[in-house]
């Protein structure tokens, strides 16, 4: 039975794997084997050689999950002979935890930090800490830890500036290093063009984002601003879909919805004569992100199913395109119904 009162962390690894069904389930294992967490979902992608797995619990017996699914990854993954186009620098890339109830961020900080110190003293693996657990504030962003990828790591680490906060100051090219810290509830969006032209790709994610794009300008490139804000994005090319895809991270929801991103993505991909095909959630999304698309659609066609929550989901689902790559089943991939389902909410 559920206790009302109990903290309740989230955690979502992400894993660079995505391809080896029995290196997956292993890591799944490990999570599943310590009580008092419930893995609620995984999301795999066989062209990113990625694996992002969400589940939650309290506290203690969280950080206790999230340290055996990192150590599980360390033996299973091989950095070395890892390929795939998302960018990473580990096996266990990027680690965040997520407060959810009954939890301030700064207690989750707290926890970050005593998984951090466990990985880099009993797995020797590099860690670093960032968003709200970052001791400075240009390690805050994962892409200013990331840049260079797992194949110019070993360098960039010898610089004092990069120097890892826990673990061996080497680079361990087995496992890569790892980036774990706590942070609010991100999600993960990506939108599929009709077109396998990354450069437009790549266009429309510098317009978008917040950093905006360098824009060459005679002998002086000037730095252009994105239009939405608290918005990270790139372009790539997905193999599992053959198209190219626009790949976000809505670090605030709340200020850039993902109806928000789709409308001006379609707006954006129109200018470069192309359509947007659908899109796909990365793990878990919030209830009121769907339903806003829900609203926002039946306003455009009739009223009557305002207060109707499940029409409005469904009608939310079919606007943002997010059955149209591959299934979306909301008990599954909507946090709350997810939460609820495994009896945490």
């Amino acid at each position: 039975m559920k206790n009302n009162n109990e903290s309740l962390i989230e955690c979502v690894p992400n894993f660079s794997e995505g391809r080896d069904e029995k290196k997956i389930e292993a890591i799944a294992d490990s999570i599943r084997s310590v009580e008092g967490v419930k893995l609620l979902h995984i999301d795999k992608s066989p062209a990113a050689n990625r694996t992002v797995m969400t589940f939650a619990g309290a506290p203690k017996p969280l950080v206790e999950a999230a340290f055996q699914a990192i150590k599980k990854a360390s033996e299973v993954i091989d950095m070395t002979q890892q390929q795939g186009v998302h960018p990473r620098i580990g096996a266990t890339d990027v680690c965040p935890l997520v407060p959810l109830k009954n939890i301030t961020m700064d207690e989750v900080v707290h926890c970050s930090k005593l998984l951090g110190e466990r990985v880099g003293k009993e797995l020797n693996i590099p860690v670093y800490l960032y968003e709200h657990s970052a001791m400075e504030n240009y390690r805050k962003p994962l892409p200013n830890i990331r840049k260079g990828q797992y194949e110019n790591f070993a360098e960039k680490i010898k610089d004092k500036k990069w120097q890892p906060d826990y673990g061996p100051l080497h680079f361990n090219l087995k496992t890569g290093a790892t980036v774990i810290g706590a942070r609010a509830i991100l999600v993960a969006f990506n939108i599929a063009l009709d077109t396998q032209d990354v450069t437009i790709a790549n266009k429309i994610a510098g317009k978008i984002r917040e950093s905006g794009f360098v824009k060459e300008s005679n002998a002086n490139p000037v730095k252009v601003k994105g239009i939405l804000a608290k918005l990270r994005a790139i372009g790539w090319y997905m193999e599992d879909y053959k198209k190219a895809q626009v790949s976000f991270n809505l670090l605030d929801y709340n200020t850039t919805s993902p109806l928000k991103v789709w409308q001006t993505c379609k707006a954006l991909a129109e200018e470069e004569d192309t359509k947007l095909l659908g899109s796909e959630v990365i793990g878990l999304i919030p209830e009121s992100c769907v339903w806003e698309a829900g609203k926002f659609a039946i306003a455009q066609e009739d009223d009557l199913f305002l207060n109707n929550e499940s029409f409005l989901i469904r009608r939310g689902i079919e606007y943002l395109g997010l059955d149209k790559l591959k299934p979306f089943e909301p008990q599954e991939k909507i946090l709350e119904y997810a939460l609820a389902n495994a009896q945490l909410f």
